[in-house]
């Protein structure tokens, strides 16, 4: 589902990813692991087009992304690839359905397709009974359960995930983490994760650790 080829990254002089080679296939769930400054959440962000490597190649779903246009690159990134973060980036001024609808309305559907189709991920996140409430009246792991949904709208072909348990309390942590594997097995959705939570480090189909901008196991 996605290759990364021999990804290299530099800030200045300093080289944070040695030429990274991955491949996650459809439908697992792989994490990764690893110290502050490893070069996770840099490998990630170039992973989901949000950062260019300096070298190297990222294919997703056959399609290599480095062939693509500026243009080409933000349409592909907001149809195929889904992403959850740390801190949710739900707009504040919008209601959970709206939030979740907004991918899909820029991608130039319909409202009233988005609005179903929002309205059955919510369902499918057990949020069906919150679609009218604004962020500041969420928990943060409802938050999370918007934001996954949100993630999800457009049948991306891959989820990319920063920190998704790291700003929840242990029960939330672990009622999110199962809700990856139960939308896996409901919906094929493939995950790559970067995570320091060594229990879903540990759950994921592969765990991949990274030290000083390389992979190490």
């Amino acid at each position: 589902m996605i290759q990364l080829k021999d990804i290299k990254k530099s800030f200045g002089e300093l080289e944070v990813l040695h030429g990274v080679s991955l491949e996650v296939s459809r439908g697992e769930i792989v994490s990764i692991v690893g110290a502050s400054g490893a070069g996770k959440s840099t490998l990630l962000q170039i992973a989901g087009t949000l950062m260019k490597a300096d070298s190297g190649d990222v294919v997703v779903d056959g399609v290599s992304l480095s062939t693509l246009s500026d243009g080409a690159l933000s349409e592909f990134r907001n149809r195929r690839i889904g992403f959850i973060f740390q801190s949710y980036h739900l707009l504040a001024e919008f209601t959970a359905l709206e939030n979740v609808m907004m991918p899909m309305l820029i991608a130039g559907a319909g409202r009233k397709d988005a609005e179903v189709r929002a309205r059955k991920l919510l369902d499918m996140v057990a949020m069906s009974h919150r679609t009218e409430h604004k962020p500041h009246s969420l928990s943060g792991g409802e938050q999370q359960r918007v934001a996954i949904a949100r993630a999800l709208i457009n049948d991306p072909a891959i989820v990319l995930a920063d920190e998704p348990t790291g700003n929840l309390d242990t029960q939330t942590r672990d009622d999110i983490q199962n809700l990856f594997f139960e939308l896996r097995e409901r919906t094929g959705q493939t995950f790559l994760i970067v995570t320091h939570d060594e229990t879903l480090a540990l759950r994921s189909d592969r765990k991949i650790v990274m030290q000083d901008g390389t992979i190490v196991r």
